[in-house]
């Protein structure tokens, strides 16, 4: 979802549309790769246990509101306390979780939910800021933001959430709708959903969460400059098929009817954009 690479964050310009030829194409080299953990793939497909995320459902539902634009908002100045320690209990308990002995679609939902929570509670942790971007406590010398730094331990394994999306979400799933599901706390980044992924709802949601983007102006607009995309189609170009052409197939799957005539016949994209702003609730529409 969203883009999750220090080097690459360096030079992505916010809100700003960029020219595809040149610049995006070094975005491209220095994007994740999808690079196999093997160690979890591990799965028991005739696991019948499921994992409760009530309590991060329960914190979406009172701190995530949709503003004017469609945007989803955190409003983490209003988070209680106690819903920062609860927050924390339910990171604590999936932490605790033997996830390799669940079936592949609780392992999805499960991956998802960490992910999401692991990042509004790096963004409590440091707030206020203006941009997660600022929030620089990954290792390395060209380190920009969180993503590179070991925030909880699962399987006696620390892991960042660069492990997460893109050497377990990304390459065992394959799915490129995972982009729409995992999320940034940016403007930009598709939408953080208001309950949690669970096995039972994940294709239904993982479909809105990608029709919302897309027929959203972060996601995709046409305009006088042409076809601009959200960054995120450029820096994931591989996951969405590879090519500019493969990726406007893509959007047509999920475009509503006038997206989808827009984008008929088109086979190139003339820009891209990406708002790095926080998702913060105060400074919405």
């Amino acid at each position: 979802m969203t883009f999750r690479c220090s080097a690459v964050k360096i030079l992505a310009v916010a809100i700003i549309a960029l020219p595809l030829a040149g610049f995006a194409s070094i975005e491209a080299l220095f994007a994740p790769k999808a690079e196999l953990w093997q160690r979890w793939t591990a799965h028991d497909p005739s696991a019948t246990a499921t994992i409760d995320h009530m309590a991060w459902s329960a914190f979406l539902a009172r701190y995530v509101t949709t503003d004017a634009a469609g945007v989803n908002r955190v409003a983490y100045a209003r988070v209680t306390a106690a819903d920062r320690a609860e927050l924390r209990r339910y990171i604590e308990r999936l932490s605790h979780v033997p996830i390799s002995r669940y079936r592949r679609p609780e392992q999805l939902a499960y991956w998802i939910n960490l992910y999401n929570a692991l990042t509004v509670q790096v963004v409590l942790d440091h707030y206020p800021v203006a941009s997660i971007r600022d929030i620089d406590i990954s290792p390395g010398l060209f380190a920009d933001g969180p993503w590179g730094a070991d925030l909880v331990t699962v399987e006696g394994q620390a892991l960042s959430l660069n492990d997460i999306e893109h050497r377990i979400l990304r390459p065992i799933w394959r799915d490129p709708r995972i982009h729409y599901a995992v999320n940034c706390a940016s403007v930009g980044c598709p939408n953080l959903a208001r309950r949690a992924y669970t096995a039972g709802t994940l294709d239904t949601m993982l479909d809105a969460a990608a029709r919302g983007y897309v027929n959203s102006p972060r996601g995709v607009r046409i305009g006088e400059d042409g076809l601009i995309v959200s960054s995120l189609y450029v820096w994931f170009e591989d996951d969405f098929g590879g090519s500019e052409a493969a990726v406007i197939d893509h959007l047509r799957r999920y475009a509503d009817a006038p997206l989808r005539t827009a984008l008929r016949g088109r086979t190139e994209i003339d820009g891209h954009a990406y708002d790095w702003s926080l998702n913060d609730a105060r400074k919405g529409p």
